[in-house]
Formats: structure tokens, sequence, C-alpha cells
């Protein structure tokens, strides 16, 4: 088949994105496949053959296993709140009522800023001695004498977590709030007719056109919060005693302050493998429901 001259001009015009794709993408991940296989040396120059030993290591590790278990507890506690309370924000952004608009500008907000800004915002709030949480409760008698909220593993995991969670609630909200909308009244309205009340209508209407929405918004919460490096690491860097750490902390971590990139770049591909693996199930699930 002959080509026309658009068409052979098509191909050294694709040569510089190829390029940039190989040196941005494809290359980095050649080379963190290599080196979990290899051995490093402080300047992560491969010295050595490693085999699987990396990865051996990590299985034999029990501090590994309780962050990999830990990154899934906070992604399941952090994405399960972050679609509940994102749609039940989102029903109420689409009832009509005085300020509506106002609302849903500012419910963007945290959504719209920074990661480390807002995590760092949230670090100062903490704050045991200045912190603007325990003026609040000290000021208010709520709490005369408020805890350290970052000293201790189990209300340092929950200040992580309600920082992940405030961040990414609008995300949910404002995409409900699309899915809400593009639902016809007709639907709403012959459920009312035939008998239906608030609640049946919620369950027979609402939720089957929102599963699509929801579904898909789930496996991108996961896949963000899974690989959320900037709250737990910005506010309370993996502690105290490393209590906090995920799996992308502990990556960073075992790169950048042990500089053993081998077994950093191990960690990369187990969170890799298990973020692929969750996303094919959550997809085959997704073309279930729209299909």
């Amino acid at each position: 088949m002959r080509l026309s001259a658009q068409e052979r001009l098509a191909y050294p015009l694709l040569v510089p994105a190829a390029a940039l794709i190989g040196a941005l993408i494809l290359y980095p991940i050649g080379a963190t496949i290599v080196t979990a296989f290899a051995t490093t040396d402080k300047l992560g120059r491969i010295v050595g053959v490693a085999g699987w030993r990396n990865f051996q290591a990590l299985a034999a590790d029990p501090a590994f296993w309780q962050i990999f278990r830990r990154t899934f507890v906070w992604t399941a506690i952090a994405v399960a709140v972050k679609t509940t309370a994102g749609l039940a924000f989102a029903l109420l952004l689409n009832l009509p009522f005085h300020g509506r608009r106002a609302v849903r500008l500012l419910t963007v907000i945290p959504w719209a800023l920074p990661y480390p800004i807002s995590a760092m915002i949230w670090q100062w709030t903490y704050n045991s001695q200045f912190g603007l949480l325990n003026r609040f409760l000290q000021a208010t008698g709520l709490w005369p004498h408020p805890p350290a909220w970052l000293a201790s593993p189990g209300s340092a995991f929950a200040a992580n977590l309600i920082v992940d969670i405030w961040i990414g609630l609008p995300f949910f909200a404002l995409v409900f709030l699309a899915g809400l909308q593009a639902i016809s009244p007709e639907y709403h309205e012959a459920a009312a007719i035939d008998g239906a009340g608030a609640a049946a209508r919620f369950a027979a209407v609402t939720l089957p056109f929102l599963r699509p929405v929801i579904v898909m918004a789930s496996l991108l919460s996961v896949i963000w919060t899974f690989n959320d490096f900037s709250v737990p690491y910005i506010v309370t860097k993996g502690g105290p005693i490393n209590t906090t750490d995920i799996l992308v902390t502990h990556l960073y971590k075992t790169a950048f302050q042990f500089l053993d990139f081998g077994p950093a770049s191990a960690i990369a591909i187990i969170t890799f493998l298990t973020l692929l693996a969750f996303s094919l199930l959550y997809a085959r699930l997704y073309f279930r429901e729209v299909g």
C-alpha cells in the first residue's frame, strides 16, 4: 500500500513525541525494573546482580508487611469515607437553596489547592503548641487539655486520614453532582407517580444511574490515595516511629534516606503490580456496569 505525502510526513513528526515518551516514561520504568533485580552502591549505580534477593528481603521484613497492610487500611477508609460523604454532599448541593452557587464554588477550594500546601496548612493546624485546632478547643472549653495530635500513632494516623479526606472530598462531590444533573427529572417524576418515596427513588433511580460514575471515581481515588505521598510525609513524615508510613513514603525513605535503591525499586514494582491488579478488577466491574 502506497502512502501519500501527508502520511509519510506524519512519521518524522511523531519522532519528537516518541523520544519524549521514551525519555520520561519508558526509560524510568525500564531502569526501575533493572534496579529491582540488581545490587547498587550509595549513588544508585548498579554493581552486581541480585536476582530475587531484594524481593525476598522485603518478604522477610515484618515492617514491610505492616506498612503494606497499613496502606490498604489507609486507602480503604479514605476512599469509603470520601465516596459516601461525597455522595451525601452532592445530593445536598443538588437541592435548590439560596447561595447554592457560592457553596459550590467554595467546595472546590480544598481540591484546587496543591496537595503540599494543604498538607502544610494542616500540619500547622495540628501543632500542639500554637496550632489552631488546640487553641480553638482550649478557648471554647470543649477540650481544656487537648493532646498532641501528631505524637501518638493512633491520632497521627487519624489526622492524616482527615487531611486526605478533606482534600479529596470535593472531587467526589463535584463528580457526583455532575452525575446527578445528568439524570432526567422524568425518571424521578415517574417513580413518584408510582408512589415511591424519597428513599425508594434514591435506591431505584439515583443509584443505578450513578453507579458507573461511582465506580470510576472510586477507582481514580484508590490510585491517588494509594500513592498519596504529600499528606503522610509532610504532616507526620511517616512518624511517630514510622507508624504512619505507607508504601510510597517507605519507598522514598528506602531510596533517599537509606540509599538502598534496589529494595526501593522492588517496592515500586510491588506497588505498581498491586494497583494494576486492582485496576483490572475495577475496570472489569466498570465495563460490566456500563455495558
